[in-house]
């Protein structure tokens, strides 16, 4: 499956795979995250971060709404 989008379910250690593909996208960078590397995600707003950088910028986002 290269160079699929996977559709994922995002639970608070680990993600469920709805449908099947090779990688996600960053919400905030919309790099795309290749499900080995996957590490940062929002259970509750169910979305993946490429890295800690992203997953900060969007909580400090979300503290001034």
């Amino acid at each position: 499956m290269k160079n699929k989008l996977a559709k994922l379910k995002y639970l608070p250690n680990n993600f469920e795979i709805i449908e099947p593909g090779d990688h996600v996208v960053c919400a905030v960078s919309n790099k795309k995250i290749m499900l080995k590397d996957l590490n940062y995600w929002n259970v509750e707003l169910q979305e993946a971060y490429f890295s800690f950088v992203e997953a900060q910028s969007k909580r400090e986002k979300l503290k001034k709404l």
